[in-house]
């Protein structure tokens, strides 16, 4: 054998030889199931679609809520802040009440508590 008979190998006779057709079965059973791939990833893509959907209402609506309950704070803060000061207010007219009362007076008040005390 001389080395000039044979036909040297190139890569285009090496990926023709490895690109050789299946027979037709085979080609049709691989398109098939390539083709039940990309339905599943359809499927799965639509579905995991939904679900981001369905996430981004539920934010949404936590939001809100979230947003609500903030100035439902805001209005009780308010109001705690002022019922203080109210009550502040109000004792410290009581206690000046008690104090523009005579002695006197007061001392009677207690003394005729403890006697009604008694009479019980």
């Amino acid at each position: 054998m001389c080395y000039g008979q044979h036909q040297a190998f190139s890569r285009d006779s090496l990926s023709s030889s490895a690109r050789q057709q299946p027979p037709a079965t085979e080609n049709n059973n691989n398109n098939n199931n390539a083709e039940d791939v990309v339905d599943n990833l359809r499927d799965r893509l639509a579905d995991t679609e939904a679900r981001l959907a369905r996430a981004r209402a539920r934010e949404a609506e936590l939001s809100q809520r979230l947003e609500e309950m903030k100035r439902f704070v805001s209005v009780m803060e308010i109001l705690e802040t002022y019922l203080k000061r109210r009550f502040r207010e109000q004792q410290d007219h009581v206690d000046r009440l008690f104090k523009s009362l005579p002695k006197d007076y007061t001392e009677v008040e207690k003394r005729g508590d403890q006697t009604k005390a008694k009479e019980l």
